[in-house]
């Protein structure tokens, strides 16, 4: 599962900022900030904050397209902050016209632009980004290899996996499959995701099962995250027991929850693996 807690951290604060509550700090102050080009930290946070309260106002998603070419905002790696931020903010809005936009952003050199562009494209769920995401798997699992003197790997393969399983680009499954053997356990997971969500196959299901017993607690939260992400339902029993907080069991049980509750057509009752999954949910308040 690729990891969103960053989505909401800003850098530092700047004249005309305030925390995220301040009710002082207005749409009006935010396009303002974002338009500006003196002060960078004051664009980097109002296209964050547009992001972070849905401001889905044509002003905004101009702005916000704009700020994804934006050319001034480098940091010392030569990446696009403001970009970063932008791409994010995006995926929010629900505005499907800003797809291209997004598909064009795959192409950045800077790989988290990238990365956020590929999981605001899943969020949108535009059908459109498919071609733009599986050329990013050109190469296959050969050059998706860590680069040198960086955290990460030739690309964001968490994010473009999850994307093409949550657009249901079926086309892609022999290109996904080699990334269950990647020596990343979050990418195998990404990719066991995927295959779940094309084929319903509880082979790929029971991979992310396994993976609750992991040694790592990180590794487990993703593997519990991306369980809930599918609504694998095998799994209820395995994630009451997995060592992890039950915060975090709760969040993926809900998400398999919901997903068979909408797909579940209104009836009195309801069967017997959903009493029981709520029947665990209990048990872990």
């Amino acid at each position: 599962m690729v990891n969103h807690s960053q989505d909401d951290r800003v850098a530092g604060s700047s004249v005309g900022q305030g925390s995220a509550d301040d009710p002082a700090y207005t749409i009006e102050q935010a396009l303002f900030n974002l338009q500006q080009t003196d002060d960078p930290s004051a664009r980097y946070y109002a296209a964050w904050w547009i992001g972070r309260f849905r401001v889905n106002e044509p002003m905004a998603i101009q702005a916000l397209l704009d700020a994804l070419k934006d050319n001034s905002d480098r940091s010392p790696d030569g990446g696009y902050p403001l970009r970063r931020n932008a791409a994010k903010a995006l995926g929010k809005l629900g505005e499907v016209s800003v797809v291209p936009a997004l598909i064009e952003a795959l192409s950045c050199h800077d790989y988290y632009v990238r990365e956020s562009a590929a999981q605001s494209l899943e969020m949108l769920g535009d059908r459109r980004a498919i071609p733009g995401l599986i050329s990013l798997l050109e190469g296959g699992i050969a050059v998706a290899q860590q680069v040198e003197g960086k955290p990460h790997l030739s690309e964001p393969y968490e994010a473009i996996l999850e994307a093409l399983g949550k657009l249901q680009a079926k086309k892609a499954i022999s290109l996904i499959e080699p990334f269950l053997e990647h020596f990343v356990p979050k990418v195998q997971f990404a990719a066991a995701r995927a295959l779940y969500q094309l084929t319903e196959n509880p082979l790929y299901g029971e991979k992310l099962v396994t993976a609750l017993q992991e040694k790592t607690l990180q590794v487990r939260r993703s593997a519990l995250m991306d369980l809930g992400a599918i609504g694998y339902l095998g799994a209820v029993d395995a994630i009451a027991h997995t060592l992890a907080e039950n915060s975090l069991k709760l969040i993926a049980l809900k998400g398999i929850l919901e997903h068979h509750l909408g797909q579940q057509t209104i009836q009195l009752e309801l069967n017997d693996d959903l009493v029981h999954l709520m029947n665990v949910m209990d048990s872990l308040l």
